[in-house]
């Protein structure tokens, strides 16, 4: 925490400084991108921690294969997947750092800035996909996105990407009701509110880095994770778990955020086919994480090693029910606001 709060006081005096030397509203720098060619790019580093095959990362070769055409070869996005450049515990200090230019991480990671990330972890928040749509587009997740605690840490956030709803995996039965989870560890994200959620469920938790989950399922040092259909398909992780139970209680999804400083240094005549490439692959991840999520059940399926549960509205139901207590404890940590805000666009 002492890092962070000297990062974000050398932040904040940085952007200050910027602001009393002026600039044009809404990014994008008034240098000349002339001294950029095919030959002589600029880069942008872009690191991520899943596979190359995951929704995210076929979304992100999609980006830098737009930026490549739609800027003549002048832009170049270096994509390093699977935790290549970093991994989940040091992406977000290397963002701030400039070490990287851009990262989408599972909006939990950003709870070191502000607790409201967290949303995506409160249990049945969300109804449908048609819901978390309506939410990416929604003025609740704009303010989220352009708020005061990114910009002190020099970043700014620029578009969501999905992954699905998550459910419960692990080795010993089928995850049904309270009574299942109980005496189980699983592999969790860092954060308060997945600590609760499995504690409120008599089982427990550790936060273990995404790159690592495979190894400690394979190990036992963990008995079950939670991740949406993609995530349990490309990481293989069906080879370490028995029983997956289609209990669609949380989210994961993705959140693109830029080193603010970097990003707005670069050429307004660059930065405009940038975001527009940042645009349309934001679309073709939404289009493509219902497909692959679709596909990866059916993968896991015909598998044959894995037993899927798939479960009734009213069993989750009675899951959400006896999850309440988290509300109860983070309502004003999330905030009323967030939460009935994201609750009203159902």
């Amino acid at each position: 925490m002492k890092k962070w709060l000297l990062l974000t006081i050398i932040s904040i005096f940085a952007l200050a400084l910027a602001a009393c030397g002026g600039g044009e509203e809404g990014g994008g720098s008034n240098k000349s991108s002339e001294e950029y060619t095919a030959e002589n790019p600029l880069i942008i580093k872009f690191s991520h921690v899943t596979a190359i095959d995951s929704v995210k990362g076929q979304a992100a070769d999609k980006f830098a294969q737009l930026v490549d055409e739609k800027t003549e070869g002048k832009v170049k996005v270096e994509v390093y997947p699977s935790s290549q450049l970093y991994g989940d515990n040091d992406e977000l200090d290397a963002l701030v750092s400039g070490n990287v230019h851009m990262i989408a991480p599972s909006v939990t990671k950003m709870v070191k800035i502000d607790p409201r990330w967290q949303y995506v972890d409160m249990p049945y928040l969300f109804e449908d996909e048609e819901h978390v749509q309506a939410f990416f587009e929604s003025d609740v997740a704009k303010e989220l996105m352009n708020s005061d605690a990114l910009a002190a840490n020099d970043i700014k956030g620029l578009a969501f990407w999905p992954n699905g709803f998550k459910h419960f995996s692990n080795n010993k039965h089928p995850l049904v009701t309270v009574e299942d989870f109980k005496g189980l560890k699983f592999r969790a994200q860092a954060g308060q509110v997945l600590e609760a959620q499995f504690e409120t469920l008599g089982a427990g938790s550790a936060t273990i880095a995404f790159g690592e989950t495979y190894a400690a399922l394979q190990q036992g040092t963990v008995d079950g994770a939670e991740n949406p259909y993609n995530n349990f398909d490309t990481m293989k992780f069906y080879e370490v778990q028995k029983y997956l139970s289609t209990s669609q209680h949380g989210r994961l999804d993705y959140a693109i955020f830029v080193n603010k400083s970097f990003w707005e240094s670069i050429p307004a005549d660059l930065l405009a086919p940038v975001e527009e490439a940042l645009a349309e692959a934001t679309t073709y991840a939404q289009e493509l994480a219902a497909e692959e999520n679709a596909k990866s059940l059916e993968n896991v399926k015909a598998s044959g090693v894995v037993e899927v549960y798939e479960m009734t509205q009213e069993e989750r139901d009675a899951l959400k029910e006896a999850l309440q207590p988290v509300y109860e404890e983070f309502e004003e940590i999330i905030t009323p606001e967030l939460i009935e805000g994201i609750n009203a666009l159902r």
